[in-house]
């Protein structure tokens, strides 16, 4: 089996709570209620990669909103 190599750093203290949060929301919002307590590596790649995607897709809306000076809307 792979050796998980993960060197990303959190530049913002509190930010990685924040994001598992947000996987949570999503995964929930596609469907996959109990995505916290399932094994990932039983999902397929497709499962996996739609709560990634969706993650990225919101994440960009909302540098977006950001960047012109609009207050970001949930």
């Amino acid at each position: 089996m792979a050796s998980n190599n993960n060197n990303n750093k959190t530049v913002v203290p509190g930010a990685k709570a924040a994001l598992n949060q947000m996987k949570l929301e999503i995964a929930n919002e596609l469907g996959m209620a109990n995505y916290q307590q399932v094994d990932k590596g039983n999902l397929t790649a497709r499962e996996n990669g739609y709560v990634g995607g969706y993650m990225t897709k919101k994440l960009v809306e909302m540098a977006e909103q950001q960047m012109s000076g609009r207050q970001q809307q949930q």
